[in-house]
């Protein structure tokens, strides 16, 4: 079972159902003991950080969703839900993150069209990573105004261009995330969410 996490923000039927559509069971709640006795946990995310981290404690969601990542469950940031694992965020002002991965979310500065938002072609920075076993690059789908900055370059998992590399998928141990929405992103998306699922069924990526 894959717990889908509820604080007000974020993609949660268009998620549910592509975890359905694996022939998984997704439940979406805001419970600490369902979220923990899960195989695997998705943040997901749609709207502005500082509103999603202000949900995410007014709930004391975020407690347990770093309590989840301690304990060792497969964990996935979609979108801004990935961008929450950060530890700060310039939207808007400066905002804490959750703190899971050492880095930051930055505006796209340059004289281009902002947000990002299309297709764009993955370039996997360490291939051998568990989470594209089977897979090749492709095309996926983002729509985003920030991007993350880790700090650590080991953390940085997949690129893509938009006038610079920008950070698609970052992971460290069981957390993860992707700046795309999977969801949405055709095949490859499909199948890197499978990789998410199988991952979690079998313990740590």
């Amino acid at each position: 079972m894959i717990a889908i996490v509820d604080y007000g923000m974020g993609n949660l039927h268009s998620v549910s159902k592509a975890v359905e559509r694996l022939g998984r069971e997704a439940l979406v709640t805001s419970s600490r003991e369902e979220i923990l006795a899960a195989d695997g946990v998705i943040l997901p995310g749609v709207g502005a950080f500082g509103d999603a981290m202000r949900n995410l404690r007014e709930t004391g969601l975020d407690a347990v969703v770093r309590e989840s990542a301690t304990a060792g469950q497969p964990l996935l940031g979609i979108c801004l839900g990935m961008q929450l694992l950060f530890a700060e965020s310039e939207e808007h002002g400066t905002h804490e993150g959750l703190g899971l991965l050492p880095g930051r979310v930055a505006k796209f500065r340059g004289d281009y069209k902002i947000p990002h938002m299309g297709w764009n072609e993955l370039n996997f920075e360490q291939p051998s990573h568990p989470l594209f076993a089977g897979l090749a690059p492709g095309y996926v789908y983002f729509v985003h105004s920030f991007h993350a900055l880790p700090e650590r370059p080991e953390d940085l998992l997949a690129t893509t261009d938009y006038h610079q590399p920008v950070t698609a998928i970052v992971g460290r141990d069981n957390v993860s995330g992707m700046q795309f929405h999977p969801e949405k992103s055709g095949d490859l998306g499909v199948a890197l969410l499978r990789r998410f699922v199988e991952l979690a069924e079998g313990g740590k990526a």
